[in-house]
C-alpha cells in the first residue's frame, strides 16, 4: 500500500499532536513518525502543542525542535483541553493535509498510510478506527456514550467511528476560521465544512508509557459539552418531557374526576398527592437544568473567553 501511495501525487502533510504529561513518549513518537512520513511524502512537519503539561514535556519539545527542522512546538499558557490544542495546531499547519494523533503511541505511525489511501476525491475526512480498544470497561462505556453524543451533534453515522487519529484536508479550517469559544469539538467543527466522512480500521496498541489523562468523568463532561454546545437536542428533550408530563397531569385529572363522579368520593391519601408533586417538580427541575446549561454557554460566550492562548512558539 505504501508503494502505491509513492507513485501517486504526493501530498504535503502536517501532523498535529496535542501533548499533555508525555515527556516519556515524545522521543519515541518522533523516531517512529519520521520513517512513516518519509514513506508517504518528502514534505511534512510535526506540530507538538503542549497543553499545560505539569511534567517536562515542553523541555523535551524544545529539544526535539532544535534537533529536527521539521518539528515545531507551541506552548499553551495553561491547560485548555485536547481539542483546543488541536485547533491551535490546525491553524498553524502549513501543508495541504492534516493528520491528528495522540502522543502516547497507541496510534501506530506505521498505520498512517491506510488513512491516506482512503482519502480520495469523494472524501474529506478519514478516521482511523481501532480494531480493538485498549481501555478498561468503564472507559470503553464512557467512550461509547461520548460517540453517541457526538453522533447527535454531528448528525452523521460516521460519528460512531470517530477517533483521535484522523486525516483531513487543511482547507476545511476555513469553515470555522472565526470560531471563538472555549468549548471545542474538532469533529463537530469539521461537519461545518463537509459531510464527506469515512473510516478505516487500524491497529490500536496498548499504552506502555505513562497513564491515560482521559478519565471516565472527563469523557462524560466532554459528551455533555458537545451536546449542549453544538446541538439543540437537550432543549427538544425538555420540551417533550414537559409535553409528556402535561399529558400525565391531564390523565390524573381525568382519573380524579371520574373517581369522584362514579364512586362518589375523591381520591384520598397524602402519598398520592406527594408523589404527584415530586414527579412534576422533578420534571420542572430537569427542564430548568437543561435551560441552565444553555444559559451558561451564552454567558461564557458573552465573556469572550479565548479558545486558547500561546505562551511561546518554537
Amino acid at each position: 500500500m505504501v508503494d502505491k501511495i509513492k507513485f501517486m501525487s504526493q501530498p504535503t502533510i502536517s501532523v498535529v499532536v496535542p501533548v499533555y504529561n508525555s515527556e516519556g513518549s515524545l522521543r519515541a513518537l518522533v523516531e517512529r513518525l519520521e520513517p512513516a512520513l518519509r514513506a508517504l511524502t518528502q514534505d511534512f512537519e510535526l506540530i507538538l502543542v503542549n497543553d499545560g503539561s505539569r511534567d517536562g514535556s515542553w523541555r523535551v519539545v524544545e529539544q526535539l525542535c532544535a534537533q529536527h527542522a521539521w518539528v515545531r512546538g507551541f506552548d499553551m499558557m495553561r491547560n485548555y483541553g485536547q481539542h483546543n490544542a488541536l485547533l491551535c495546531g490546525l491553524r498553524a499547519a502549513k501543508h495541504e493535509l492534516v493528520i491528528t494523533m495522540d502522543d502516547d503511541l497507541q496510534h501506530p505511525p506505521e498505520e498512517l498510510h491506510k488513512l491516506l489511501a482512503r482519502l480520495d476525491d469523494h472524501t474529506d475526512v478519514v478516521y482511523g478506527t481501532p480494531k480493538h480498544e485498549q481501555h478498561g470497561l468503564l472507559r470503553d462505556l464512557a467512550s461509547q456514550i461520548t460517540k453517541l453524543a457526538l453522533q447527535k451533534s454531528m448528525g452523521a453515522e460516521t460519528a460512531r467511528k470517530v477517533s483521535a487519529l484522523r486525516v483531513f484536508r487543511t482547507r476545511l479550517r476555513e469553515a470555522f476560521d472565526q470560531y471563538r469559544n472555549p468549548y471545542v469539538s474538532l469533529d463537530v467543527l469539521l461537519t461545518w465544512a463537509t459531510t464527506r466522512f469515512a473510516a478505516v480500521e487500524v491497529r490500536h496498541d496498548p499504552r506502555t508509557i505513562g497513564a491515560s489523562n482521559y478519565t471516565v468523568s472527563k469523557l462524560l463532561t466532554h459528551a455533555m459539552n458537545m451536546v449542549t454546545g453544538f446541538s439543540t437536542a437537550p432543549l427538544r428533550l425538555a420540551s417533550w418531557t414537559g409535553f409528556a408530563f402535561t399529558l400525565l397531569g391531564l390523565g390524573i385529572l381525568v382519573y380524579v374526576v371520574l373517581t369522584k363522579v362514579l364512586l362518589g368520593s375523591p381520591v384520598e391519601g397524602f402519598t398520592f398527592l406527594a408523589s404527584m408533586i415530586a414527579i412534576f417538580s422533578g420534571a420542572q427541575l430537569f427542564a430548568l437544568g437543561i435551560f441552565g446549561e444553555y444559559l451558561a454557554r451564552v454567558h461564557f460566550r458573552s465573556m469572550d473567553r479565548p479558545t486558547y492562548a500561546v505562551r511561546c512558539e518554537r
